[in-house]
């Protein structure tokens, strides 16, 4: 039987917002996830390529996958609020995969402007498997808030991003307490340009680790 694709329209504190469900390739769902994109001012959309290559990852690993457009991208209603606007987008869209598939863990996962998103809506509010942060843009402000997280927040780094340099992420992650994890992929930036494979096979490893195995730092 075909995998599941979907492109349900989602009720935001925007308007609709345009998303898209994937299941997995092959198996029932283990867990559902969401996935959020990066800046929606500098071109970031649910279809960038990191990504299409997270949401891969994380159906690999046996999970129904959600993405979506913020406010303001694509066909979704409303214009950029500032993260806090696209914070309550997110929790929408969790709300609805969540009710939508209620007997599943999930977990919250996003690539730069859309890991500060995840994290802070999963520092908030408790029941995620899981964090999982690519290209976490220590440069957005402060991030003193992660030290409050009740769920794991798991870390996946270019070796050369601009926007979340190698001192700063390992700063920032030596102040964290457990659970936490930081996995670094030899790219060329903040894209992962050259390792989009490697990206992947790490969000497979990690998740299927988090959901059903223990993962080693």
């Amino acid at each position: 039987m075909p995998r599941l694709i979907q492109s349900p329209s989602l009720t935001g504190p925007a308007g609709r917002l345009e998303a898209l469900l994937e299941e997995p390739e092959h198996g029932e769902p283990r867990f559902a996830a969401l996935a959020c994109h990066p800046h929606p001012l500098y071109g970031g959309t649910m279809h960038n390529k990191v990504v299409y290559r997270l949401a891969r990852g994380l159906r690999h690993a046996g999970a129904v996958v959600l993405r979506f457009n913020f406010r303001g991208v694509g066909s979704s209603d409303g214009t950029h609020a500032n993260l806090t606007g696209e914070i309550e987008d997110a929790r929408a869209a969790i709300d609805w995969l969540r009710e939508r598939y209620p007997g599943l863990p999930y977990a919250l996962s996003g690539f730069s402007f859309g890991s500060r998103v995840i994290t802070r809506l999963g520092c908030e509010a408790h029941g995620a498997q899981f964090l999982m942060s690519l290209g976490f843009p220590t440069r957005m402000g402060d991030a003193d808030y992660l030290g409050e997280c009740p769920a794991p927040r798991l870390f996946i780094q270019s070796t050369h991003d601009q926007f979340g340099p190698r001192p700063e992420i390992e700063a920032l992650y030596d102040r964290l307490p457990e659970p936490k994890l930081l996995r670094w992929v030899e790219a060329a930036d903040h894209f992962f340009a050259g390792a989009l494979d490697q990206l992947e096979e790490q969000v497979r490893e990690i998740a299927s680790g988090f959901v059903g195995g223990t993962v080693q730092s």
